[in-house]
């Protein structure tokens, strides 16, 4: 299975996903679930992981390569 750039950006960091979840105020699973590619961040989720990551939202979606 490929790694998706939420998977990426967070181990980079050497959080968990529960410690990514806490972060954004989401469960743990949604983040599994965006890490495999079965659910799409809501809106705010993604301005929340762009903040976080410091990244755009191109970045994080993985449309661009920086």
């Amino acid at each position: 299975m490929e790694k998706t750039r939420i998977r990426e950006l967070r181990e980079e960091k050497g959080w968990t996903q529960m410690q990514l979840a806490k972060e954004i105020g989401v469960n743990r699973r949604s983040i599994s679930e965006y890490e495999r590619g079965r659910v799409e961040p809501s809106i705010q989720t993604i301005k929340a992981l762009c903040k976080l990551f410091e990244c755009t939202s191109d970045y994080l979606l993985c449309i661009t390569e920086f």
